[in-house]
C-alpha cells in the first residue's frame, strides 16, 4: 500500500510496545500497575530474543508475539480510532475484516522488529494518571548505547481490571493518527474500504510467506 513505508518505519519502533527491553534496576521496584504491564511482558519476550533457532522460524515468532501482546492491546478500540469516519459507515463484516488484517499487520511488523532489534533499556519518568484512575499515559525513555534517549509513551486504559494499550506515541508521533491519515488516503485512492482491506490481506499473506514486513 502506498505511503505505508513511513508507518512501517514507525512500527519498527513498535517493538518498544510491551518489551524487547530491560527495565533499569533503579526503577523496577517502584513501578505502578500500568508501567508493570510494559515490564512484565518485556520479561516474557526478552528471553526469546536470545534463542537464534526460535527467531529463524518467522511463523512461530509471529504466533508467539501475538499471544504475548494481544491480551494487553485493545484492537477493538484501536481499529475505530484508526479508521475514524470510515468506521461509522463500514459494514459489520468490513469492521471485523479490518480488525483482523490490521492486527495481523501490526503483529507481523512487530515480529520482524523483534528478530532484528536488541540491547535496549527503558527508564520510566513519572506516570500520568487520570483523576478517576482509569486512563494513563505511561511515559518511557528508551535507552540505547551511544544514542540519545527516545521518548515512547503509551496511552492505556483500565478494562475490567486490566491495563491495555490503545495508542503509542513515539517522539510525539501517534501510531493511531499516522495510520488514520494513511488509510484515509488509501480509501480515497481505491474508492472503498473493502478494496483497502483486500489489499491489506494480500500484503499480509505475501509478507508472512516471504518473512518480509
Amino acid at each position: 500500500m502506498r505511503n505505508l513505508t513511513k508507518q512501517f518505519a514507525l512500527l519498527r519502533l513498535f517493538i518498544l510496545l510491551l518489551g524487547l527491553m530491560s527495565v533499569t534496576e533503579s526503577t523496577a521496584a517502584s513501578l505502578q500497575p500500568p508501567q508493570q504491564v510494559i515490564e512484565n511482558v518485556s520479561d516474557q519476550i526478552r528471553p526469546k530474543l536470545q534463542d537464534k533457532d526460535f527467531t529463524k522460524d518467522f511463523a512461530r515468532v509471529t504466533q508467539f508475539v501475538d499471544g504475548v501482546i494481544y491480551p494487553h492491546t485493545d484492537f477493538n478500540r484501536i481499529a475505530p480510532l484508526v479508521l475514524g469516519k470510515h468506521w461509522r459507515t463500514a459494514t459489520a463484516d468490513e469492521r471485523e475484516r479490518f480488525k483482523k488484517e490490521f492486527r495481523t499487520m501490526l503483529v507481523r511488523t512487530y515480529s520482524r522488529a523483534f528478530v532484528e532489534y536488541h540491547d535496549w533499556a527503558i527508564r520510566f519518568p513519572a506516570l500520568d494518571l487520570s483523576n478517576d484512575g482509569t486512563k494513563a499515559i505511561v511515559r518511557t525513555e528508551v535507552l540505547q548505547p551511544g544514542q540519545n534517549p527516545v521518548a515512547v509513551n503509551y496511552r492505556m486504559f483500565l478494562d475490567k481490571g486490566q491495563w491495555k494499550v490503545y495508542d503509542i506515541i513515539i517522539e510525539g508521533v501517534s501510531l493511531v493518527t499516522n495510520y488514520r491519515s494513511t488509510f484515509n488516503e488509501e480509501i480515497q485512492r481505491k474508492g472503498s474500504l473493502s478494496a483497502v482491506i483486500n489489499e491489506l490481506a494480500k500484503r499480509n499473506v505475501e509478507a508472512l510467506k516471504s518473512k518480509d514486513s
